[in-house]
Parts: structure tokens; sequence; C-alpha cells
């Protein structure tokens, strides 16, 4: 082997002719390619695979990004990089720079929880304090933008290193959510799939400054505070038993029974001799009420005539009396309903006041 030729395996093993990256992790977002002090053949082949992106820096500055795919690094498809160099036409030589795998598939099943009590209005309950939590599900939607403003020069980015930011966001934009749909504190279980679809549409806007796209925000869980729940548990337990009379006779058959039946206890001691008696009442009183009938309504009674007043002395007098029986003042003699007692139009067929034939 000649010098020339053993100079020549020396410059190739000092050059990357093949870029690519396989993930096997979970939660990677970025990775450095690592050059391990060697630069890039002018030629050489670069293998994007499906939900990745490549992105190459020259000293610091985004050049040329390569979507999923197979290149041939070349003056004519890196055209910012060739800017950036000043290469000639066909100049075939290695160059340095950074190559940057940006991992663009979706990162699933991100839980998500508050961390303290979210304060909220409630029309019911007035101000209240609710837990939630769920999972999430988010994609880098813009890798340059996220290259810039979350990677920094690091050479891994993981999952890890932005939940936090998002888990803040989330639990703020939830809140946001909650006060916007006015959904009740009562009915906020029933609305589950509505209030997150409405958290989702909120929250996007917030994170998309970082590159990032929320891909599904699912709410499993929102806690009211104990108080509230024991009020709506009252509410329940009301609904469910319905007719309260019989639920206290049942509760007070179960309350004799148990302590009729318990040996050794001062209740079964005290409850064994008039249990018989308190059962035999109780069970009597229901006998009762169910056969006893409703007495029958007595008929409506026939109106009285009411007539009319003495001009006089002001005493009522009877319908159709010519004399006061009071006075014995002289009565204007007016034709009366026999019915209602109501003076009536003369020559009339029918009472003005309650209908009666006259």
């Amino acid at each position: 082997m000649g010098i020339f030729d053993a100079i020549g395996n020396l410059v190739k093993s000092q050059l990357i002719d093949v870029i690519e990256w396989t993930d096997n992790t979970s939660d990677t977002l970025v990775y450095k390619y690592d050059m391990n002090g060697k630069e890039i053949m002018m030629g050489a082949q670069l293998t994007v695979r499906e939900s990745q992106v490549a992105i190459f820096v020259n000293e610091g500055e985004l050049a040329d990004v390569y979507g999923p795919g197979r290149y041939e690094l070349s003056t004519s498809n890196m055209p910012i990089m060739t800017k950036l160099q000043s290469w000639k036409y066909g100049f075939n030589s290695p160059f340095k720079a950074d190559v940057y795998f940006v991992n663009t598939k979706q990162f699933l099943d991100r839980k998500w929880g508050t961390s303290n009590p979210v304060m909220m209005r409630d029309a019911e309950f007035g101000m209240i304090r609710i837990r939630a939590f769920g999972v999430y599900a988010f994609k880098i939607s813009d890798p340059v933008v996220f290259l810039r403003e979350v990677f920094g020069t690091k050479k891994i980015t993981t999952a890890e290193d932005i939940e936090g930011q998002i888990k803040r966001t989330l639990v703020s934009g939830l809140s946001d959510a909650i006060a916007e749909s006015k959904i009740p504190a009562l009915d906020l279980a029933a609305n589950y799939d509505e209030l997150s679809n409405f958290a989702l549409q909120a929250m996007n806007p917030k994170v998309a400054p970082l590159g990032v796209t929320l891909t599904a925000f699912v709410i499993e869980n929102i806690s009211l505070p104990e108080e509230v729940e024991k009020s709506m548990d009252k509410r329940t337990s009301m609904g469910v038993l319905g007719d309260m009379n019989k639920y206290t006779q049942y509760q007070a058959a179960e309350a004799l029974r148990e302590a009729a039946t318990t040996p050794n206890s001062a209740a079964g001691s005290g409850m064994g001799l008039g249990a018989g008696v308190a059962m035999g009442q109780m069970f009597a009183g229901i006998f009762n009420q169910q056969n006893q009938q409703p007495a029958p309504q007595a008929a409506p009674a026939a109106p009285v005539a009411k007539g009319s007043f003495c001009p006089e002395c002001g005493n009522q007098v009877a319908p159709g009396a010519k004399f006061c029986a009071n006075c014995g003042a002289k009565q204007a003699v007016t034709a009366v309903c026999p019915g209602c007692g109501q003076p009536t139009t003369p020559g009339a067929k029918f009472c003005a006041n309650c209908g009666q034939k006259l």
C-alpha cells in the first residue's frame, strides 16, 4: 500500500458518509447526531425516517431542514448550507455542521393533575375548590421553533424536560375553561368530553410559541370538596328513598329486630320484652292507614239569599219583603233572584249574577 493510499484511507476514516438516527427510546424529542470529531462528506447519504425531521446547523445558525426521505448531500439540495459556506458549484469537500433529529411523533399517555385546588365560582354552591387529573398527548408541530425556543445546545431533550411547563399551562387553562364553560359543579361529571374539547381548543394557542401542539386532552376525574360531595350524597339519598314514612317504618323495624336478636347487650335485654308490643303497634298503625277509607265529603250548601238592606235602619230585609222587620219602614218592591238574592232587571228571564232562571 502506497503512502497516498494510506493518506486516502486516513482521510476517509475521518469523514461521515451515512447520517441516520434510529430512536430506541420512547420519550426523546430531539437528538443531536454524534459527529465524534468527524466531518460530513459532501455526497453523504442522509436518511430521515417517518415521524422525524433532520435540521442542519452551521456555526450556530439554522440551515437546511429535511423531512422524511433519503437525500444525497450536495450543493444542489443544500441551498442554505451552500450559501453559508460560499461553495462553488460542484466543489466536493467535507464540511462541519451539527445535525439534529427532531421526533415529530405523538407522545401519548402523559399524566397531568392539579397539585393545588383550583378555585371556581358555582351558581349553586358559590366559591368552591376542585381537583382534577387525567392524561394528555402532544407532538412537536414546528421543529424549527422548538429547536430555537426549547432545545438550545443540549445533546438530547426528552418529554420530561418540557412536561412541567405543559402541565402548568394545562392546569391554568383548565380553570379558565371551567369558568368560561359555565357548567354547574353538579353537572361536571356528565360533561367531561365537552369540557375536554373546550379546554383543548383554549390551551393550544398557549403552547404554540414552543412549537408544540396538544393532540389530546382527557379529564378522568374532577373531585369536589368534601362538604359539597356530602350535600350531593344527601340529595341522591333523598331521591332514592322516595316515601320517607315507609322508609322510617322500615328503619324502625330493622332497629327493633337487630336489638331484640343481639345477645348480652343493654339494648337487647331492654328491647326483648317490648319489641313484640312495639312491633304490633307499628304494624297495627300501618294496617289502619292502609284500610282507612276517606270520609265522604258533604255536598256544598245551597247559597243563601242575601236580600237587600233597609234604607232607614240598615237592617237586612228578606227577599221580597214589603216592610222592614226591624223598624217597619216600607220597602221598595224589587225583583230579586231566588237563587242568589241579587236584584234583577225587570223583565229579565235569567239572573245576570248566577244564571238562575227567573
